[in-house]
């Protein structure tokens, strides 16, 4: 029976709800990884045995990588720190903001971190090693921490391509290699960053999210620190694609898994009044790669509502039709099961929600 399994990562642990069939949903008895933040968690579905990453941090023993293979019934953490940083950097890890399992490359799996740094793994996530180039790239005594500290949150992966790695940090901006990260070039034309002197610089925006269409490889869509985006040729140039929406500040965008020029934002009021646009808890979807947009609540909170949504808490599954799901600051969890168009609460009085992940198992 086809199960749907929906991650969800919070400021004290990690829950975990499963749904089979059409049938209702069912959340694990009790949090894993009690009282960690899970900034980030991964549902590796490129091998018959799917395995989940996550990315906790005790407060007490520091962040980790743990991994399981039994869909999060039991974690192995390895016996050495599956991320760290090497001395002669003078860093220490703060945090696991993001993990990226390779489209390209089975067993690769990429480590976004605080202080902003890329790592690779090519043991299914099991130990990685720092991307040299990035860390080391000449921009980088000039990248300033953002208002989260600075974090590399996204990778973008190219399944035609294996040496097209594209991710983003907070606050430097948009990094593109060719070259499977010998090289890597700032990739920010367009995108507009209003808390400079100079809004339109080579590299510095805050930006927030970034995802991949599904029906072209080369579009992306990027909320930034005020702004929506759209690229049409890999990152190399980013279009304004807000006009339609009731704010363009925000944390969190995804894409559907299979309808091209279709994704979601959950606009947020401003950078200073970090609450839903017009305190409405609204998705907002594209269908024609950002033209438009349209508000989607039915069955989601009609009154005033204050649940911010952050960067990785917004996701889809590859269900047909597609599984949509937020998170929010207020412990609450919504999902969809019809492409957004209506919606239903999975959970409410959670800690405090990071980051979501949803996968169609078997």
């Amino acid at each position: 029976m086809t199960e749907v399994l929906l991650a969800v990562g919070t400021r004290k642990g990690l829950f975990i709800g499963r749904r089979r069939g059409g049938g209702a949903w069912e959340f694990d008895d009790s949090p894993y990884f009690n009282a960690q933040a899970v900034y980030s968690v991964a549902i590796d579905t490129r091998q018959d045995r799917p395995r989940l990453l996550a990315g906790g941090d005790s407060a007490h023993w520091g962040p980790s990588v743990f991994h399981s293979d039994d869909l999060g019934r039991t974690w192995t953490e390895p016996p050495q720190p599956a991320v760290k940083f090497p001395k002669d950097t003078g860093a220490s890890l703060e945090r696991v903001w993001q993990l990226h399992p390779a489209a390209a490359e089975p067993g690769v799996v990429y480590a976004g971190t605080e202080p902003a740094a890329l790592y690779r793994s090519e043991d299914h996530g099991e130990s990685f090693e720092l991307v040299r180039p990035l860390w080391e790239h000449p921009t980088r005594s000039q990248w300033v921490p953002g208002g989260g500290g600075e974090g590399l949150h996204t990778v973008i992966t190219d399944a035609r391509d294996p040496q097209a790695v594209t991710v983003a940090v907070s606050t430097a901006g948009v990094f593109r290699s060719t070259d499977g990260g010998a090289s890597w070039a700032p990739s920010n034309s367009g995108v507009s960053a209003v808390f400079l002197p100079d809004p339109n610089p080579e590299f510095g925006q805050c930006v927030h999210k970034i995802a991949k269409d599904a029906g072209d490889p080369d579009r992306l869509y990027l909320q930034n620190h005020w702004g929506v985006y759209r690229s049409d040729d890999a990152g190399a140039h980013w279009t304004d694609i807000g006009a339609d929406l009731p704010s363009t500040f925000g944390f969190a965008v995804a894409a559907h898994p299979r309808r091209a020029e279709t994704a979601y934002v959950f606009p947020i009021n401003a950078d200073a009044d970090r609450v839903p646009a017009e305190h409405r808890c609204r998705v907002f979807r594209t269908t024609d790669a950002g033209r438009s947009w349209e508000p989607l609540s039915k069955g989601l909170p009609q009154e005033d509502h204050y649940g911010t949504v952050l960067r990785d808490a917004l996701c889809t599954d590859d269900a047909d039709p597609a599984g949509v799901y937020f998170g929010n600051r207020n412990g609450e969890v919504f999902a969809s099961a019809d492409d957004g168009d209506s919606w239903r609460q999975l959970a409410s009085h959670l800690p405090d929600v990071l980051c979501v992940r949803a996968a169609v198992i078997g």
